[in-house]
């Protein structure tokens, strides 16, 4: 008995764990912005988490996790810190989600453009890149 709670201490505390939990917290946060949180962008976050290591079975946890952090911040930068130590295909992969995201609905709005010009920028990442993937979202719509 005491063993599992140590594995689940252990997975709280896991590095990979909260650096996920960062990145959820940021496609809450694009998710949201338009104020209107859907299905369809709850199981796009799932899809980005999964690309990134997650395990399915923790993917309720680490939302639910994501969600409590964002609404206890107004900030990005918080976010944005642990999508920038990653590598460029894992940078790509929540860019996508979060194109994914914003075009759910089938349009972008001034903040959720805004967002991505400022993500673009805290990420440190080419305008081309960040063009060259919205392209591909939009075309897959």
């Amino acid at each position: 008995m005491f063993s599992l709670f140590n594995k689940e201490k252990e997975n709280k505390n896991d590095e990979n764990h909260l650096s996920l939990i960062s990145i959820a917290a940021l496609l809450i946060h694009s998710a949201k912005i338009d104020e209107n949180f859907t299905e369809k962008e709850r199981s796009i976050i799932k899809s980005a988490l999964i690309e990134m290591g997650a395990k399915e079975n923790n993917l309720d946890e680490i939302i639910k996790d994501a969600e409590l952090r964002e609404q206890d911040t107004n900030q990005i930068l918080e976010f944005t810190k642990e999508v920038k130590n990653k590598s460029l295909e894992e940078k790509k992969i929540v860019i996508e989600a979060l194109w994914n995201i914003i075009y759910s609905d089938e349009k972008a709005d001034m903040y959720e453009s805004n967002l991505m010009r400022r993500l673009s920028g805290l990420l440190y990442l080419d305008a081309k890149v960040v063009g060259d993937i919205k392209e591909k979202v939009k075309s897959n719509q």
